[in-house]
């Protein structure tokens, strides 16, 4: 019997009022036991269940529960997948992790493949550690979307780039799920001279057919680091191999959306930003299925903010009137923002239009190499506190440094190399301030401390 150790119970849900606790531990439901986080929630969609659950002083009691049907009770556990993770069993010659340096924190070097966290986190799995019972669990149990990292259709190209014999079946699965009707989402890290040109185009042909079920492909380079010692030899995308790429993705948009009325296969920013082309319209995302890969995410910031700069517009014209014309804002608000070198342009850009509109705001943008990883690593969202302050210490930064979400660890104030935001303020003697990747966040942030409170985009929004 497997024993979960309940960490949370939700206030004012069926667990709480039925007198589960921290501490708590769940046994069985239904007189079974179940594996893991699968398991639970299939168990507990009924609307009458039996649940065993010992407390934290060693007494068993068994509790029968009358709810809505797919009702949740309130139950958090130690674990979220309420198994171990499993861990990935390829040897992908792109592999991030590979290329990472020694001395970080040993989770940075976990290389996680389990499909129960594309459910629950939205992770893109290959699919190659499940047995065909796991298959069939996903499908009995209407579990979706999975989120597959599929690279290539040619089965022995895919056993290749994985470096795992058993990696051409995945797209068996993908069929096994189409058949079933699972929502899929899916992923090609595309590699110069490996899965690009013909490749490519044979991927999007035999993937196309599985819509309407698999939902979305996005494209992303290739991300190449400086620790490349021995590891297989690959090139990076230039300026004109961006646009091949992107001419290609194009012509099978409008063909696919002329016949199914979505784009389905979609590049990731950064070949925009490498070809040096302007982004597509916001309806060409199809309502933003691949954010987490980068695809549109500049766009729809770039709307955002668009938007929240109007409505603050607006509102500042009617705050003046209220204030009376000949009023002055108080003083002048100095402040700086740092990204990685690929959103750099944009944000100048966005940095000028706000203070041509607002001319008492000062503002220094500062776009970071990415020394850590390498120069070719230009997101943000990899950027280290050591580069921020190797590249930011001695230069003028004002009352307040703004950096995006992206550089921290989810849910902490921790970025790759362990320095903590209050370690950043310390040494560069500047306040540190966190926008969200939202355009209208960035409006408010930048306002923020001017004497325009009352202007907030976000607030505007609503």
């Amino acid at each position: 019997m497997k024993r979960h150790l309940i960490v949370n119970v939700i206030k004012d849900s069926i667990a709480a009022e039925m007198g589960i606790n921290p501490g708590d531990t769940l046994l069985e439901i239904d007189g079974n036991s179940p594996v893991d986080i699968f398991d639970y929630r299939f168990m507990i969609m009924n609307e009458y269940i039996e649940l065993l659950v010992q407390k934290h002083t060693g007494e068993e009691w068994l509790m029968e529960i009358d709810k809505e049907e797919n009702e949740d009770l309130g139950l958090e556990f130690e674990n979220g997948l309420m198994d171990e993770y499993r861990s990935c069993e390829n040897k992908c010659i792109f592999c991030f992790i590979d290329q990472m340096p020694p001395g970080l924190r040993d989770t940075l070097y976990f290389k996680d493949d389990d499909v129960r966290l594309s459910f629950l986190q939205g992770n893109y799995v290959t699919l190659t550690n499940m047995s065909d019972d796991d298959i069939s669990r996903i499908i009995r149990y209407n579990l979706s979307p999975v989120n597959i990292s599929i690279h290539t259709t040619d089965p022995e190209l895919r056993c290749k780039m994985l470096n795992n014999r058993f990696a051409g079946k995945t797209i068996e699965n993908i069929k096994r799920f189409y058949n079933a009707g699972i929502a899929m989402n899916g992923q090609i890290v595309l590699c110069k001279g490996i899965n690009d040109g013909e490749s490519l185009k044979r991927t999007i042909n035999d993937l196309k057919v599985y819509l309407p079920y698999l939902e979305s492909v996005s494209v992303v380079p290739v991300g190449l680091t400086k620790y490349r010692e021995n590891l297989y030899p690959l090139e990076k995308f230039t300026p004109a191999d961006a646009a091949v790429v992107l001419d290609l993705i194009h012509d099978f948009q409008k063909s696919i959306f002329a016949k199914h009325d979505t784009h389905f296969i979609y590049a990731s920013d950064e070949w925009y930003m490498l070809a040096g082309r302007e982004l597509p319209a916001a309806d060409s995302y199809d309502g933003y299925p691949q954010l987490e890969n980068g695809v549109g995410m500049m766009r729809l910031f770039a709307d955002e903010f668009a938007d929240a700069l109007h409505k603050t517009c607006v509102a500042d014209e009617l705050f003046r009137k209220l204030r009376g014309k000949s009023a002055k804002p108080k003083s002048v608000s100095h402040i700086s923002i740092a990204v990685g070198l690929l959103a750099y342009p944009y944000m100048k850009d966005m940095v000028e239009r706000l203070t041509e509109k607002f001319p008492e705001l000062s503002v220094n943008v500062y776009g970071l190499v990415n020394h850590f990883f390498g120069e070719d690593i230009t997101v943000s969202g990899l950027l280290t506190g050591s580069d921020i302050i190797g590249q930011l210490k001695d230069k003028p930064l004002g009352e307040r440094l703004l950096l995006p979400e992206s550089m921290l660890r989810s849910g902490e104030d921790v970025f790759l190399d362990d320095i903590t935001i209050t370690d950043l303020e310390k040494t560069l003697q500047v306040r540190i301030d966190i926008v969200k990747s939202s355009g209208y966040d960035f409006v408010e942030m930048v306002l923020r401390e001017t004497d325009k409170n009352i202007l907030q985009g976000k607030a505007s929004n609503e």
